[in-house]
């Protein structure tokens, strides 16, 4: 029985992998979902991941289940979409789920706290670890079924109308900060704003927020940041490895046929992978491009990394204190950053460390034939 489980889903992996349509039979449910984006069209790779991801899905069942994506306020508010999916108004959303840390701080971890998982230790934790069945868990109270589906990869540390030298020039500082990472902000004296993608220029331009940070360079640009506010500063503490989410309703996902199911696994890992390789792929070119337009690029000082990272570890404990799902989750995912830092100081680490501190010698043209 278990030899025939695992060949039918190598079957179904294997023809997902040639990108080919599967024998969909004729009894098989002609389905249509709908998926609530948090994320503005203009950004082809974090809101691109839902069209990726809907793509596979229509590929893979002959075009018998399709999932129209929506934008963000197209069918809801962007941060709307815990709601929409836990009362069944869609069937699904593609969001960053520190977004709703006002719910229940654990939702943050299922994307990004500050000094957490960088992007590789995350997917580690999800799929090897204890990641996935601790969210199932946390989740199943929110009439959801999640699936880990983008990751940015390290962030930048967003763009000021200031020079940040030290943790005094925090103080009072009004940033838009994606969810989670404004508790810690304001612990260190700024004062955080959370505000969707598409209204965050305006605010910015306006006055409104001293600073703001998004992803990286490629969104950054798009955006237009380095227009009203010149200074752009790294790393992003507080996102080292943000992974995006798939929300499913629980009971439009205990509707589909396995058959449909192992497709739509399948479908969001593959968009999960591609969206990194996106941003990997666009961001050098777009940060050559913002330096040329005056951005001006600077490291945090350590001194503010340290107060960062001292008040993120004070933060984690008072929660562990009072919030039972939290100190669950936490406690796993702690120990499993411990262990992965502890292999990665050996290996990523160092050799990051030589090739990207100028000792490689760059690669040298082809001569020219005469």
């Amino acid at each position: 029985m278990e030899r025939r489980k695992f060949l039918q889903n190598a079957g179904i992996a294997g023809i997902l992998a040639a990108g080919a349509a599967p024998a969909v039979h004729a009894q098989s449910p002609t389905i249509r979902w709908r998926l609530a984006s948090s994320f503005p069209k203009a950004l082809d790779t974090i809101y691109g991941a839902a069209e990726v991801f809907s793509k596979s899905v229509s590929e893979s069942t002959g075009g018998k289940f399709t999932i129209s994506v929506h934008a963000g306020g197209e069918l809801m508010p962007p941060f709307g979409v815990v709601d929409g999916v836990q009362q069944g108004t869609v069937e699904c959303a593609h969001t960053a789920p520190y977004y709703f840390f006002g719910k229940d701080e654990t939702f943050a971890i299922d994307c990004a706290i500050p000094f957490g998982l960088n992007s590789r230790q995350m997917t580690a934790w999800m799929y090897e670890g204890n990641g996935m069945k601790l969210l199932r868990e946390f989740y199943a109270g929110y009439n959801i079924v999640n699936f880990p589906m983008g990751n940015t990869g390290a962030q930048m540390g967003g763009w000021y109308r200031k020079p940040i030298k030290s943790v005094a020039d925090i103080k009072g500082l009004k940033m838009r900060i994606g969810g989670f990472g404004g508790k810690v902000l304001a612990a260190i004296g700024g004062v955080p704003q959370n505000i969707p993608g598409g209204e965050i220029y305006q605010a910015l331009e306006k006055g409104t927020i001293d600073a703001t940070e998004w992803v990286g360079p490629y969104d950054d640009e798009k955006l237009g940041f380095y227009k009203v506010a010149k200074h752009y500063y790294y790393p992003g503490w507080w996102e080292g490895g943000p992974q995006l989410s798939l929300y499913v309703n629980n009971k439009a996902w205990e509707g589909l046929p396995a058959d449909y199911k192992a497709i739509v696994t399948a479908a969001a890992s593959h968009a999960h992978v591609e969206m990194q390789a996106r941003y990997d792929a666009k961001n050098p070119a777009a940060l050559k491009r913002l330096v040329a337009n005056g951005a001006k690029l600077a490291a945090f000082d350590k001194s503010i990394l340290k107060a960062a990272h001292d008040a993120a570890m004070q933060l984690y404990d008072e929660l562990s204190a009072k919030n039972p799902n939290w100190k669950k989750v936490y406690a796993d995912y702690a120990a499993f950053r411990d262990e992965q830092n502890l292999w990665f100081r050996f290996t990523e680490a160092t050799f990051d460390n030589f090739m990207q501190t100028g000792r490689s010698a760059p690669a040298k043209a082809a001569p020219k034939k005469k």
